[in-house]
């Protein structure tokens, strides 16, 4: 099934972000890689695909999970949330219905 996982940055994140960045990627790239990612990306701050100093706000990430349990350990494990990017990170089951 599904997953739909949000994450909610802290205040300043930007900078410990971009730190993260290159892991957090990585393991969406196996996500892909094993077929599972519906899809991920960040939230910008403001009205614009580069929010540049403004930053992001989170990120939703949509994959296939064997279940809520595993969807949960995956994303406690990230490192957003593990440099403490995301200040709150919500978990919840996801039925995708179009395109």
């Amino acid at each position: 099934m599904f997953y739909a996982i949000m994450g909610t940055d802290r205040e300043d994140s930007l900078e410990a972000r971009m730190l993260a960045r290159p892991e957090h990627v990585e393991r969406l790239k196996q996500l892909q890689n094993e077929g599972r990612l519906l899809i991920a990306g960040p939230h910008p701050a403001i009205d614009s695909p580069d929010p540049g100093p403004a930053g992001f706000t989170g990120s939703l990430i949509v994959a296939e999970f064997p279940s809520l349990e595993d969807a949960k350990a995956w994303a406690d494990t990230d490192p957003y949330t593990q440099t403490g990017v995301f200040s709150q990170i919500s978990v919840k089951p996801y039925n995708k219905v179009l395109p």
